[in-house]
């Protein structure tokens, strides 16, 4: 087939690289404006960028798509056969959904209708999921809403964080997306409506979604700990200061069975942090990184920090 494909991070450049491997033509590459990040302001290239000029493939990075009318002709002249998105991170107008005769069709990171959104990794590790998925799906003018192509699940060990899982999502996808252009082509696959009784959302994260609710239990604070890796992580507060937690883990055994103790309260256990959760659970703490200061070993912490009886994280 003849394509333009949509994409900006890592997640996606497996698939483009899948398609060309699979010998379809990239006539036209879109991807994110290079945006300036990091403390110097250093202006990177987006991974999708980066691995379109090694491969010499034509590329444009539009501020805008809905109301770009040079785009539009350029589209139109090009008259792909599909259009692929892939974590592209644009809305896509109306007049992109009726060009291509296959229509735009989406990779996304979920077994569609749970997840709808621009998180389905993050927040299907933080609820606690032990499945997840890739769908391929026709793009509507709906949030994740057009009907489904192709599914394929993919187990979630219960260690595993969205930094682990999101390349084996995107190499899952990149395959799977071959096998929906094949079946289009062919003309085997029929697109099924999603069922929106199911649906899910997992909107785009917020800083405050990695403040620690101590209510919740153990477990729980640890399935959010991972999903909402390396961004927003998960954080309290200590003595009016921020508390990065960079490394946690469920106690177990008999460490820490508390009744009537507060949430949230600190427990020091000979050369271990634990803290008091829902449930009469406790997180045990393993990396710690006090506001201001650099990372640590929660031993480090401890030999710095002397506590008072019932003091707690908030």
């Amino acid at each position: 087939m003849r394509l333009v494909f949509c994409g900006t991070p890592q997640f996606a450049v497996p698939t483009l690289e899948a398609l060309l491997n699979a010998g379809h033509a990239v006539d036209l590459v879109l991807s994110q404006p290079d945006r300036a990040s990091g403390r110097g302001l250093e202006v990177r290239f987006s991974p999708v960028k980066q691995f379109a000029e090694q491969h010499g493939l034509a590329l444009r990075q539009p501020e805008k798509i809905r109301n770009n009318p040079e785009l539009k002709q350029q589209l139109k002249e090009l008259a792909p056969d599909a259009i692929i998105i892939v974590a592209y991170g644009r809305i896509i107008p109306p007049w992109m959904l009726t060009l291509p005769r296959y229509g735009n069709v989406n990779l996304h990171a979920s077994l569609l209708p749970k997840y709808r959104g621009a998180a389905p990794i993050q927040w299907a590790i933080a609820d606690g999921e032990t499945e997840t998925g890739v769908t391929t799906m026709l793009i509507d003018e709906g949030l994740d809403t057009g009907d489904i192509l192709l599914q394929q699940r993919v187990p979630i060990s219960p260690d595993d964080t969205s930094v682990e899982l999101s390349p084996i999502l995107s190499a899952v996808g990149a395959e799977l997306m071959v096998r929906t252009l094949d079946g289009l082509e062919q003309g085997t696959l029929r697109p099924v409506p999603q069922d929106a009784s199911r649906a899910t959302l997992a909107p785009i994260l917020q800083r405050e979604d990695g403040r620690i609710d101590w209510s919740r239990t153990a477990r729980q604070i640890y399935d959010r700990w991972r999903g909402f890796q390396p961004w927003p992580g998960a954080f309290t507060m200590f003595r009016e200061k921020k508390l990065i937690l960079h490394s946690v883990q469920v106690a177990t055994g008999n460490a820490c069975l508390p009744q009537g103790v507060p949430f949230g309260t600190i427990v020091r256990s000979g050369s271990r942090l634990l803290i008091v959760c829902g449930e009469r659970t406790c997180l045990d703490v393993l990396e710690v990184q006090v506001e201001g200061k650099r990372r640590m070993t929660v031993q480090a912490f401890l030999n710095g920090v002397a506590f008072a009886d019932g003091e707690r994280m908030e």
